[in-house]
């Protein structure tokens, strides 16, 4: 597949950089695979500098080293990898949209064409988490909802059929640049939200740190899919696990070089989904976390 005499070479696109602990999960599914980064494999990780309208243009510069896979990290990615090659292996997570509606795969079981990868097409994983919410802040009638208008649109509408069950008001929030956060966040201030659902994007992973900081700042209980929001200061997370996905891509990544086609592996949905709850936030912000919610947690920061 690659020409004689080098080792195979791996482009990583994503709007953001890559976190580094998910960069060492997918490493070690390359690993896994026999495939060592820097020995056997070449990985060479780009983005976008948080600026979607620079995907297509990242996507074609790894298309032009040449690489002999793409991995696609986001919805975004993967529609700039899947235009600028129909030819090249494409391996993707993809948290926030449903591969065969959008047409990058034919069904789940067998992709066809030329990508693969990991996608969690389960918009209402947020009325379970506006469900945790509630559990913590039993009197929580407002709440403000932040994504993109566009990859965010299937879980912005997941979302408001479960806050209408739930007899919650949604206040809906657009946020594309990491420019945005604050004026996010203080637009669900001033709106009387009593929290902040944060729906899946690479950029929310991204400026975790800074989201968890200012919703701190606002006194603001934020809730996340990542575990590492929480991890970062967040008050609590629910979904699955972005080491997982980022290390099962790496396995893939590694059949496909030793020859499997990417049309031939079935997309893999994630299976396992964690609760992270970080009390130091909790008590920071004056709210005591139930023992049914701690009971059930994977994970507890204190």
């Amino acid at each position: 597949m690659w020409a004689q005499g080098r080792a195979p070479r791996v482009g990583v696109l994503g709007l953001t950089p890559n976190d580094p602990s998910l960069g060492i999960a997918l490493a070690d599914g390359l690993r896994q695979s026999g495939y060592d980064d820097g020995r056997t494999v070449a990985v060479d990780h780009r983005h976008a500098g948080g600026r979607p309208d620079r995907l297509p243009e990242v996507a074609q510069e790894l298309v032009r080293v040449p690489v002999d896979v793409l991995m696609a990290r986001g919805a975004g990615a993967l529609t700039a990898a899947k235009q600028a090659t129909s030819v090249i292996p494409i391996v993707a997570i993809d948290l926030e949209t449903d591969p065969v509606a959008m047409g990058f795969v034919k069904n789940l079981a067998r992709p066809g064409g030329n990508i693969t990868g990991v996608f969690l097409d389960l918009p209402d994983l947020s009325g379970k988490q506006l469900q945790l919410m509630r559990e913590v802040i039993p009197t929580l009638s407002r709440v403000a909802v932040v994504g993109d208008p566009v990859a965010n649109a299937p879980q912005f509408a997941a979302t408001e059929a479960a806050a209408r069950t739930l007899g919650m008001e949604l206040l809906r929030i657009d946020m594309r640049a990491t420019t945005d956060v604050e004026a996010a966040l203080d637009t669900a201030r001033r709106g009387r939200a009593g929290a902040v659902l944060l729906l899946s994007s690479p950029l929310v992973l991204f400026s975790r740190a800074m989201i968890s900081t200012v919703a701190m700042s606002k006194r603001l209980p934020a809730v996340s899919m990542f575990a590492e929001f929480a991890e970062a200061g967040g008050l609590m997370a629910y979904g699955p696990s972005l080491r997982e996905a980022f290390r099962r891509c790496g396995v893939y990544i590694g059949r496909i070089l030793q020859g499997a086609k990417p049309g031939e592996l079935p997309v893999e949905r994630p299976e396992k989904f964690d609760l992270v709850v970080n009390l130091i936030t909790a008590r920071a912000l004056g709210l005591t976390i139930p023992r049914i919610v701690t009971a059930r947690a994977d994970k507890i920061i204190d």
